[in-house]
C-alpha cells in the first residue's frame, strides 16, 4: 500500500517537471484539444495523405513499377486500363503508362523541386538585402524585378530553352534563373515591415551585427510565409516543365514525362483516351495536393497569429 500510494504524487512530481498538465480541461496542456484540432483539419489530413504519397511514388518509384517505362510491346497497344497486365493501360508503342507516369513523376517532382530551391534561395537572398536598408541596392534590385516580372514568364522560358537547348540541367536552370520575382516580392514586403519593429530596432541599439540581425531576428519572421509560396511556386513549376515538355522543348523526346505524354496522346484522343487520362490526371493531382499543402500550412499559420494571405 505505501508503494502504491506514491504511484500518484511520481507521476505528478514528473508531470510537473516535464511541464504537462495532467488536467484535460487545463488549457495549458500540451495535449489539449484545442491544439489537436488545428492538425486534425480536413483539409489538412487529405494534404498530408496526398502528399505523403506522391513522396512514395517519387522515392520508391523504380521498384513500383510493374514494367520499363520505355520498353513496349506491340502486340499489346492501346490495351485498355486492366487489361493484358497493364494497371492503366498501354500507348502506341505497347508500354506500360503506370510506370510511365511513376517515371515521369520522378522527372517532374525532380525538376520542379531542384528549380523551386533555386528560386527560394535568390528570391530570399535578394529581398532581405533589398528591406535591409533604402539605397542604390535596393533601387537595383527592386527595378531589375519589375523589368523581369514584365515579361511572360512561359515565353521567356520557351526563348531561352530554344536558344540553350532542352534537357534536365537547360530546364531546371531556365525554370530556377527566371522565377525567383514572387519569393523576391514576398520576402520584401515582409522584411521590411519586420525591420521596423522594436525588438529589431533594439538589437539595432545594442550592437547586434547587420547579418545577425537579417538572419536571426528578420528571416525567422518570414519563414511560415516562405513555406506557404513554396509550396504554391511548386504546382507552378510542375505546370511549367510539363508545358515545355508538351511542346517539345523541355525533357528529352522519348524520355518518360507527363508533357510527353500529353504531346503523344493527341493523336489518339478518340481511339486511346486514357493516354491523355492518365498524365492529365496525374498533373492535376500534383497540382492540387501541393496547393492544398500551401493552404494547410497559411490555416496553420493564421492559428498560431501569423497572418499570410494567399
Amino acid at each position: 500500500m505505501p508503494e502504491n500510494s506514491k504511484q500518484p504524487s511520481d507521476a505528478l512530481a514528473i508531470a510537473k517537471t516535464a511541464g504537462v498538465s495532467l488536467n484535460p480541461l487545463d488549457p495549458t496542456s500540451r495535449f489539449n484539444a484545442s491544439k489537436l484540432k488545428q492538425f486534425t483539419n480536413t483539409e489538412i489530413v487529405i494534404a498530408f495523405i496526398l502528399f505523403v504519397t506522391l513522396v512514395i511514388l517519387a522515392v520508391f518509384g523504380t521498384f513500383l513499377q510493374t514494367h520499363d517505362p520505355m520498353q513496349g510491346d506491340l502486340l499489346k497497344r492501346f490495351a485498355k486500363v486492366g487489361e493484358k497486365g497493364y494497371l492503366l493501360g498501354s500507348d502506341h508503342l505497347g508500354r506500360d503508362l503506370w510506370s510511365r507516369a511513376v517515371a515521369g513523376l520522378q522527372w517532374s517532382m525532380a525538376c520542379a523541386l531542384t528549380a523551386n530551391v533555386i528560386n527560394l534561395l535568390i528570391g530570399t537572398s535578394l529581398g532581405l538585402m533589398a528591406a535591409e536598408k533604402e539605397g542604390w541596392a535596393r533601387t537595383i534590385i527592386r527595378q531589375f524585378t519589375d523589368t523581369l516580372q514584365s515579361f511572360p514568364f512561359l515565353v521567356v522560358a520557351i526563348v531561352v530553352v530554344v536558344i540553350v537547348g532542352h534537357g534536365f540541367v537547360p530546364l531546371v536552370l531556365t525554370l530556377g534563373l527566371g522565377a525567383w520575382v514572387v519569393f523576391m516580392r514576398v520576402v520584401y514586403a515582409e522584411a521590411t515591415s519586420i525591420y521596423q519593429r522594436d525588438y529589431v530596432k533594439a538589437a539595432r541599439i545594442a550592437g547586434v551585427s547587420r547579418s545577425a540581425i537579417m538572419f536571426g531576428h528578420v528571416l525567422p519572421g518570414v519563414r511560415a510565409s516562405l513555406f506557404v509560396i513554396f509550396a504554391f511556386h511548386f504546382a507552378g513549376l510542375l505546370i511549367a516543365e510539363s508545358a515545355l515538355s508538351f511542346l517539345g522543348i523541355g525533357a528529352p523526346l522519348g524520355v518518360p514525362t507527363w508533357g510527353n505524354m500529353l504531346a503523344e496522346s493527341r493523336q489518339y484522343l478518340l481511339k486511346a483516351p486514357w493516354m491523355l487520362m492518365v498524365p492529365a490526371g496525374a498533373i492535376v493531382l500534383a497540382v492540387i495536393t501541393m496547393n492544398l499543402v500551401g493552404d494547410g500550412i497559411a490555416s496553420l499559420s493564421r492559428k498560431r497569429g501569423r497572418s499570410i494571405d494567399v
